[in-house]
């Protein structure tokens, strides 16, 4: 699944990264795993045993199908491999069925499937300016970016301990994003539509992308100043672009309109009944204001016109529907439609609708390519991925997986910071003290959380007290990073005169 060595010169330290991430993933194979295990056993069962009629209405496990169709797809052609390692993971009412056949089987689709995103951290490295390229191959950007994307921490423990499929579908999120780079726009477009109908979680960053492919590929050139030449809109390019939705969509909902079962899909995909914070509280700013909602009530605060605060939106409402710097004349290009890309991911973490802590990972990964480029980003993502990454700590609560999440974040992020530190050792320190004070703060909230408070009388009456103070530090750093993030956006210099796209 290695990809080849990207280095000039016929360099393999590209597989041998690879490769050896791969083998890193084998052997956490044995480990914990989440009911999301349970969730894609029971999806496969589905998809397998009964007609695609009633994949969407199927309840006979609480893991009902809740993603778009070409995952469902994904899953039927994975059972079809099933079937010759375990046949009976195929029985819908086999729940919470686990064989070791069936833990072997569903690993390594997760493992085999990363072959997608190991191929698009290749092409994401070809996009990457060498300017700063040291004479080292550690202290070259590409090599580092390489390590940041491949070797993830959240990503590791997300699919390999935890377990999910997020791999190959961040692979097909980076590769859009190099093909958009390279100025492969169609392509870029086609692989966005396709991974929308694999995990519409991606809608997040939907703005991002329409608006970019508006501005840079249906408006065919720019004025001296780069401010946009209003003649040359194309109505070929978009009606192309329109085509390219229009026929992925009908390929992914087709079946179901024809069915007349859009609807039931629908609604399977977007839940609206649930409330507005997930149990865990994801580290964003609800679990900042519900944090602070209690501790006024606590104290007696009068808090009637502080709860009439509280949301009574429709969900819709918390989804960023744009920026205005995406608009930006100055900010145009591929790295400017990046920087927007992250905000809405970022944007529709803190403010979005039962947001799940793993989210954090649609800002994370794509921040990973602005890091090694300036230091200001550098910093940013130091800041947001450490933060981030220390959040979903809690999704790994057995004491066998403490010293492995602990060594691996530990690993992660020692690398990250001391690599970019090199990369930008001519330019100022990544952290001023405050940010360095706030991270290192990280270590004595861990002690607290896993080694003190089980021993505490207070476990038993207050057994939510270690996700709460995780929550509510992590949410600090994150909307911090947010902060930075887009005050950089609006306030850095604009690119420059911009040629015809």
């Amino acid at each position: 699944m290695a990809a080849p060595g990207v280095a000039a010169g016929g360099g393999n330290w590209f597989s041998a990264l690879a490769l050896g991430v791969t083998l890193l993933k084998c052997l956490l194979i044995p480990t914990y795993h989440s009911t999301d295990f349970e969730v894609h056993r029971n999806w496969l069962a589905i998809t397998h045993s009964l007609p695609i009629s009633q994949w969407y209405y199927e309840a006979t496990s609480e893991w009902t199908l809740d993603y778009p169709p070409f995952f469902a797809w994904f899953e039927y052609a994975l059972s079809h491999v099933a079937k010759y390692f375990d046949q009976e993971m195929l029985n819908i009412h086999n729940l919470n069925y686990s064989s070791s056949r069936t833990l072997l089987f569903q690993r390594f689709s997760v493992i085999f499937t990363d072959a997608v995103f190991v191929y698009a951290v290749h092409e994401c490295c070809k996009c990457i300016d060498g300017k700063k390229a040291g004479k080292e191959l550690t202290e070259k950007p590409k090599f580092i970016l390489s390590v940041l994307l491949l070797w993830n921490f959240g990503l590791l423990i997300v699919d390999h301990i935890h377990f999910q499929y997020n791999g190959f579908l961040f692979g097909l999120m980076l590769l859009s994003i190099a093909r958009l780079f390279q100025k492969r726009h169609m392509e870029g477009a086609l692989l966005f539509a396709v991974l929308l109908h694999f995990k519409h979680i991606y809608l997040y960053v939907a703005p991002a992308y329409g608006i970019y492919l508006l501005r840079s590929y249906c408006f065919t050139a720019n004025k001296p100043d780069g401010s946009i030449r209003w003649n040359s809109f194309s109505f070929i390019r978009l009606i192309s672009l329109g085509l390219i939705v229009f026929l992925v969509s009908a390929l992914s909902l087709g079946p179901f309109l024809a069915l007349n079962q859009l609807p039931q899909v629908l609604s399977r995909l977007f839940p609206f009944k649930r409330g507005l914070c997930h149990a865990y509280w994801a580290p964003n700013f609800w679990a900042l204001y519900n944090a602070l909602d209690k501790v006024l009530s606590v104290i007696g605060f009068n808090d009637k016109w502080f709860g009439s605060a509280v949301p009574t939106h429709s969900p819709s409402f918390s989804d960023p529907l744009g920026h205005p710097h995406l608009y930006s004349d100055g900010h145009i290009g591929p790295r400017g439609f990046l920087r927007c890309l992250i905000l809405c991911a970022l944007s529709s973490f803190l403010f979005g609708w039962h947001v799940h802590e793993k989210a954090i990972l649609l800002a994370v990964l794509p921040m990973s390519l602005l890091s090694v480029g300036k230091a200001g980003d550098a910093s940013i993502f130091l800041i947001l991925t450490t933060t981030g990454h220390y959040s979903l700590f809690p999704l790994l609560f057995t004491a066998p997986e403490l010293p492995i999440k602990i060594l691996l974040m530990l690993l992660f992020t020692i690398y990250s910071i001391s690599s970019l530190k090199t990369l930008f050792r001519k330019e100022k320190t990544l952290f001023n003290w405050m940010e360095t004070f706030y991270l290192l703060g990280l270590a004595p909230l861990e002690i607290f959380c896993e080694f003190v408070f089980p021993f505490t009388s207070w476990k038993l009456k207050y057994p939510f007290i270690p996700l709460l103070l995780t929550s509510v530090y992590c949410a600090v750093g994150i909307t911090y990073a947010w902060f930075r993030l887009y005050v950089s956006v609006l306030t850095d210099p604009p690119v420059g005169k911009t040629k015809k796209q």
